[in-house]
């Protein structure tokens, strides 16, 4: 009878010790979790609104949960007496290995977050960068993937790519075309011109604002050139660049005015022998 009796002591004792800790904690856990919740939701509506790419919301407000979630087990624990001091120091000293293990990864997301927020390019833009170029077909958390001219898919890794120049030929709705028209010294240039303004303007998808320009560019070693710079809609620049090509040379044709080849003068000259 004795025993049961120290046994209920000890027990009323534990209660009255650890219960009020035990109910906190308890406590602790469900309303931090609660307050996870919301604040994961809070964080997804204003990624959401701002339009932030789906797969870095839901990376972001994951992470930020699990985040949340740590700290309150470690103030449950700590409510009923656990000592967390050391689960803090296992978890930085794990954090710090992963992040070690895993630094090339980690520099991967954080150019992959920074190209998802800020936009310089978007999926079915042409860009150029990292010694590669096509068009985009994917921007994801580690890797961007390109698809090249040919149909070869690219796989680039972000560092590399926002660690480089990047160039976007489709960020605007117009582009330059640059092109040369070469004509001999003996052909005259006014009519070269108005050639060459004829085929411009036969062009109805050259822009007429801003107006094309046209006017000799070089004095070459055989020809005379002409830049041909005319501008057009960014997706119809491939075909206006071969039409003008074929057209140049065929108007070139019919009015008489030659292309000529590179050419040298060449002097001979006969040393008589002492």
């Amino acid at each position: 009878m004795e025993e049961v009796n120290h046994w209920m002591t000890t027990a009323q004792q534990w209660i009255a010790l650890y219960g009020l800790k035990l109910i906190a904690a308890i406590a602790i856990l469900i309303l931090g979790r609660i307050a996870a919740k919301i604040v994961r939701g809070a964080i997804s509506k204003a990624m959401t609104r701002g339009n932030v790419d789906p797969t870095l919301v839901r990376f972001v407000t994951n992470l930020a949960y699990i985040g949340l979630m740590a700290f309150v087990v470690i103030a449950a624990l700590g409510q009923v007496g656990i000592q967390t001091a050391s689960f803090v120091a296992i978890i930085g000293a794990a954090g710090l290995a992963v992040g070690l293990a895993l630094q090339g990864s980690l520099s991967n997301f954080a150019a992959g977050v920074l190209m998802i927020v800020f936009k310089p390019f978007k999926v079915g833009d042409f860009i150029e960068g990292a010694g590669t170029a096509g068009v985009v077909e994917e921007i994801g958390i580690f890797t961007t993937q390109l698809k090249t001219g040919d149909n070869k898919k690219i796989i680039v890794p972000n560092a590399k790519i926002s660690g480089d120049n990047i160039v976007n030929y489709s960020a605007n709705d117009t582009r330059r075309l640059d092109l040369t028209a070469s004509c001999s010294y003996q052909d005259d240039l006014d009519q070269v011109r108005k050639v060459l303004e004829k085929i411009l303007a036969g062009d109805e998808r050259i822009l007429k604002d801003p107006a094309p320009t046209l006017g000799v560019l070089n004095l070459g070693e055989s020809s005379v050139d002409f830049a041909v710079r005319p501008w057009v809609k960014t997706s119809d620049y491939w075909p206006v660049h071969f039409a003008l090509q074929e057209a140049i040379k065929k108007q070139f044709d019919a009015a008489g005015i030659s292309i000529p080849f590179p050419q040298r003068d060449i002097h001979v000259v006969n040393e008589k022998s002492a």
